[in-house]
């Protein structure tokens, strides 16, 4: 299957208007190159170790045979159980390769005390971890696998033996790693997270779960040479002018991939493009959408609909009026057009699509309310068991759950959004994604549903560094068992409500409305909520 798009509508014009002057100003051959000035001389510094993912595919090659051998060893002693600890794209990309390929892999990216038991829980004799972080300095990794190394030896296995690492070569982990005796992966270590699908961070752990990881690999390859030539017809720059160059700016993109033979691929397109565009004050939102979503039938002029299908035509110009962009294509190809296309539209909106100013904020804030651990703020009221918080303009004008949440749908702007952020079991409580569309029903405006904490790495980005008009329903729980962190003065449970509510803080403070609702008895309240928003 052959890389194929098409555009029509604005996101038609956009190319007709847009590719041209990309293709003049040899944008494409020079992000090939690895040029940091094309976005500017303030990002060049970043972008200058930052584009190693343009030659992914050469220089992870010699990675498949390695991996292929340490998952044969792994066969032979008994291990038939990958869990992934990641976070961000360490963690989406690898969900996406394998549910695609349907091959089975645990990916814990959470710091729920419910889905840590679970994980641990399942398989844990046969298991082996693969720990992905570029420090090692994640919180939520870093926790991740200390409870596995806990879990390793109570059960009399050696942590050394199940435990794989995959981290940047000379960093913390990297080092801690290797005394321990664990085995290490290096990764390019100028390639940031959301570029990292098709480097190590992508492939040791699905490569471990089963994944034939050179056919990914050939697969990108196929699309590499087109990427690389300055024509009209590079994908990645026809890409890039479509979500990146209509007039005015199309800044929320609805992306469906329902139907096709990708599995998950939205939920890592959304974190690419809000964590790569998210700042400044401007920035692309993703917006992850089934078949049937609200915002289908609402002509909202700001949301630029993307398709994910198993056959986008022969032409770039479609010659329907649906306005739509529609891309086909195996796995890896679209994986690297798509990282190709958001350098460009990063080029176009005028920012550096390799940083993210505004990630660290959340990380802390929720390091300052575990170091000091204060008691939690008390609830603005209590209704059957949901816990309320908010900010003032959101508590203030509220009398009880089902006002509050109209309070926060009338603070969005005409060109807003709202946010729902569960951090909640998701293995428990896959339900709550349900919300997304009976709210998007009522606000008549695009909805976002992230898993908490895992959001925080991607789409959190753009919540504080773009355009300031979102609204944030906080979704959080009080855990039923607690789970303690080994080596940590804090547990599970604190740690998810430290970044909850750190996050919280700085959405407060950068002027946004938060409403928090907090389930004291998970399976009943969901179901008052549910009640409640219908």
């Amino acid at each position: 299957m052959s890389f194929r798009i098409s555009v029509s509508g604005a996101a038609a014009d956009a190319v007709r208007r847009t590719v041209p002057t990309l293709v003049a100003d040899l944008v494409a051959s020079g992000i090939t190159a690895q040029d940091p000035a094309l976005w500017g001389p303030e990002a060049e510094s970043e972008s200058a170790k930052r584009l190693g993912w343009t030659e992914a595919v050469a220089i992870s090659r010699p990675l498949v045979a390695e991996i292929e051998a340490l998952r044969e060893e792994l066969e032979a002693a008994g291990v038939d159980h990958i869990v992934l600890a990641g976070m961000g794209g360490s963690s989406l990309a690898p969900e996406v390769i394998t549910r695609t390929t349907d091959v089975d892999l645990t990916v814990l990216d959470s710091t729920e005390p419910g889905q840590v038991r679970a994980a641990l829980a399942d398989r844990l004799a046969t298991s082996a971890l693969v720990v992905s972080s570029k420090s090692g300095s994640t919180v939520e990794t870093d926790s991740q696998r200390r409870i596995y190394e806990q879990a390793f030896r109570d059960a009399g296995i050696d942590p050394a033996g199940r435990i794989i690492v995959v981290t940047d070569p000379g960093s913390p982990l990297d080092e801690s790693a290797r005394a321990a005796g664990y085995r290490v992966f290096n990764a390019d270590p100028d390639v940031g997270g959301r570029y990292s699908a098709l480097t190590a961070f992508g492939l040791v752990p699905s490569g471990l779960a089963g994944v034939d990881i050179a056919e990914i690999l050939d697969e990108a390859e196929t699309i590499e040479l087109s990427l690389a030539i300055d024509t009209p017809d590079n994908p990645g720059l026809v890409l890039g002018a479509a979500i990146a160059g209509t007039t005015p700016l199309r800044d929320k993109l609805g992306i469906i991939a329902d139907g096709t033979h990708i599995v998950g691929f939205a939920d890592w397109a959304e974190q690419l493009i809000a964590e790569s565009t998210g700042k400044n004050g401007t920035g692309l939102l993703p917006v992850v959408l089934g078949v049937d979503a609200p915002e289908l039938g609402e002509g909202l002029p700001d949301l630029q609909i993307v398709r994910v299908v198993d056959d986008a035509g022969d032409e770039i110009f479609g010659h329907d009026d649906s306005g739509e962009i529609r891309v086909s294509g195996t796995l890896g190809a679209q994986l690297l057009v798509w990282e190709y296309a958001t350098a460009v539209a990063g080029r176009l909106l005028g920012i550096n699509p390799f940083d993210q100013p505004d990630v660290e904020s959340a990380k802390v804030a929720a390091r300052g309310l575990l170091d000091a651990r204060p008691e939690p703020a008390p609830a603005a009221f209590v209704e059957q068991g949901i816990e309320v918080r908010g900010t003032p303009e959101v508590i203030g004008a509220s009398s009880d759950l089902a006002s509050a949440i109209d309070v926060l749908l009338e603070e969005l702007p005409a060109d807003g959004y709202l946010s729902i952020q569960a951090y909640v079991d998701r293995v428990a409580h896959p339900e709550l994604e349900r919300l997304r569309g009976l709210l998007a029903a009522r606000a008549g405006r695009p909805v976002t549903f992230g898993w908490g904490p895992r959001f925080l790495h991607s789409t959190g980005q753009f919540h504080k560094g773009g355009p300031a008009v979102g609204a944030f329903l906080q979704i959080t729980q009080t855990p039923a068992n607690d789970l303690a962190i080994p080596d940590r003065p804090f547990t599970f449970g604190q740690l998810i409500a430290a970044q909850a509510s750190g996050d919280a803080s700085v959405l407060a403070d950068h002027g946004r409305p938060v409403l928090t609702l907090t389930l004291t008895n998970p399976a009943a309240d969901t179901a008052t909520l549910f009640d409640v928003v219908a």
